[in-house]
């Protein structure tokens, strides 16, 4: 069975999160919005949000999980959506 990292967007960012207009896509989000908390193993992003619904670590809106690939879920008001990483542009000086 797959196992997921649980990354809990920070406090100070689930504000502007819940706000954000929708965005057609894969969402961009960045690693400093979000602290890593465990993992969990389920068969699905679903059947993760299931088992973890009604406890203290019950996923929230703007958190992420991570499968053992690499690939984001973003935990939105409709479900999950996919995600990737926002990589910098280095700047050119």
């Amino acid at each position: 069975m797959p196992v997921y990292r649980i990354h809990r967007l920070k406090d100070n960012q689930r504000e502007q999160f819940r706000w954000a207009p929708h965005a057609s896509g894969e969402a961009k989000v960045k690693r400093k919005d979000y602290i890593e908390d465990g993992t969990i193993e389920a068969a699905t992003p679903y059947a993760a949000w299931s088992a973890l619904k009604g406890t203290e670590k019950a996923l929230q809106v703007g958190d992420l999980l991570e499968d053992e690939e690499g690939a984001l879920f973003l935990c939105k008001y409709v479900g999950f959506e996919n995600a990737c990483w926002h990589v910098s542009e280095p700047s050119s000086v």
